[in-house]
């Protein structure tokens, strides 16, 4: 069974897929997730995850926007764009404890992004969790 830092770096690898093109992916998700083995409660919260993350992409690209300093968000890596806009919705739209969202955020901003990903991460989600 994966663990929920497993299945957010699967939702990071779907919202990825999404951004770059491949919007029509129900059947790679049913296929990455029995790879995975996520399975029952965690398939719940992966989906709970992926849905409202581009339910609320709108919502989220703004906020994100709003807290970054030099740069735009379609300008940023479609990794780290993935790992933000996951991390926003956990802090925006569910109960999930901010530092807990932020530090899964960073997490796997190390081992999915570049060198400086994970400190910017940790920067953006944090301006945007004093500000709520």
């Amino acid at each position: 069974m994966a663990t929920r830092h497993q299945v957010r770096e699967s939702v990071v690898g779907l919202l990825y897929a999404h951004d770059i093109g491949n919007e029509g992916n129900d059947k790679f998700i049913e296929e990455l997730f029995e790879e995975k083995k996520i399975r029952n409660q965690q398939r719940v919260f992966a989906l709970g995850l992926y849905e409202g993350v581009q339910a609320n992409k709108e919502a989220i690209d703004k906020a994100v926007n709003e807290h970054l300093k030099e740069w735009e968000l379609e300008k940023l890596g479609t990794i780290e764009r993935a790992i933000l806009r996951l991390g926003t919705y956990e802090l925006l739209f569910t109960d999930m404890d901010s530092a807990v969202a932020i530090n899964e955020a960073i997490e796997l901003a190390k081992e999915l992004g570049g060198d400086t990903s994970p400190k910017f991460i940790n920067g953006v989600l944090d301006a945007l969790k004093k500000e709520l």
